[in-house]
């Protein structure tokens, strides 16, 4: 593949990456195997194979080769990455029920919600000990820590999620957990392992946080007005999930006491009727928060590319900048 032809940019990343990235694939088969439960490699591969953008474990190959990394440790870093991310993907469909992820059934409705927490275990098991093989207690250190976060990010928004008392300062701490952990973890330890400066390591940590964080409120603001096609999703399915997104924050901030009530009814206590979601839209439409979360989306991967002022000059440090503005750009 010509790098010219390629438009989008983690499609870039994904050609400059590609012999890296196939040893990552041959690595994850490898390790997702198991001698003694066939359902182990069935529930892995329908979600690792299910086409997505592997993004997590290619930001640790870039921060890696970024840094001047010519080694092979990365590579299992970025399969760890992946099997923690897989992982919890498992653990949450079962948490949240759901019954679809990249446009395919979920594995718990495939299978059951046992075989979905026992595989996902089975991957965290496996991931730490791909970290370990490193030899380096510092990434160990980031992507046990990073592990931990995601589980207390899952936490807090299992109970912040339908409580209206939630504010953007208590979503961004669940965001930071769920989703910002495990990219700067990615980035940071890919920095770690090349033996970068400090300074680089604490730029590629900064970056994959406000990358992650500007990620999850793009992917929350789609649920409202992307398409099905393009998510994976039903638009409006946080809504009928009573999940206390951005955009719904935004608008219970600034609610009359009939709206408090509309909010209440159908996020609180989980009411939910025809035209309900059309009228969650009125009110977000009535003070402008779909255009406010757009705004905060950006300003996060505005961040994100001034985190990479402070790293080498390289043609991948370009794409990364670009993604930042890719992430976003799904908004227009």
């Amino acid at each position: 593949m010509n790098i010219t032809t390629v438009s989008k940019p983690h499609d870039r990343l994904a050609d400059v990456l590609s012999g890296e990235m196939d040893a990552v694939n041959v690595l994850i088969r490898e390790r997702m195997a198991s001698d003694h439960a066939p359902r182990i490699p069935e529930v892995t591969a329908h979600l690792v194979e299910a086409g997505g953008k592997r993004l997590r474990p290619m930001l640790t190959l870039a921060a890696a080769r970024l840094c001047g990394y010519e080694g092979a440790d990365h590579v299992k870093l970025a399969a760890t990455v992946e099997f923690i991310h897989t992982a919890t993907l498992l653990h949450d469909d079962v948490v949240d029920e759901s019954g679809q992820r990249r446009g395919r059934p979920t594995a718990n409705l495939l299978w059951d919600n046992k075989s979905s927490v026992l595989v996902g275990d089975y991957l965290f098991a496996r991931s730490f000990q791909l970290m370990v093989e490193t030899g380096s207690l510092k990434v160990l250190d980031i992507l046990a820590n990073a592990s931990a976060t995601i589980a207390e990010g899952e936490v807090l928004q299992m109970t912040a999620a339908q409580d209206l008392a939630t504010d953007e300062a208590i979503y961004l701490q669940v965001v930071r957990g769920k989703t910002a952990a495990l990219f700067s973890a990615a980035t940071e330890a890919g920095g770690v392992i090349a033996g970068a400066s400090e300074d680089a390591v604490q730029a590629l940590f900064d970056y994959g946080d406000a990358l992650g964080i500007a990620f999850q409120i793009a992917d929350d603001l789609l649920d409202y007005q992307g398409s099905s096609a393009a998510t994976g999703k039903n638009v409006g399915d946080d809504f009928r999930e009573r999940k206390l997104t951005l955009p719904v924050i935004k608008a219970v901030a600034q609610a009359t006491s009939d709206e408090r009530a509309f909010w209440e009814r159908t996020i609180e206590k989980g009411k939910q009727g025809d035209g309900d979601l059309e009228h969650a839209l009125e009110l977000m439409a009535k003070y402008a928060t779909l255009a406010a979360t757009r705004d905060d989306a950006r300003a996060w991967a505005e961040k994100a590319k001034t985190a990479l002022d402070a790293l080498p000059d390289h043609p991948i440090r370009g794409m990364l900048y670009d993604l930042a503005d890719y992430v976003v750009s799904r908004l227009n």
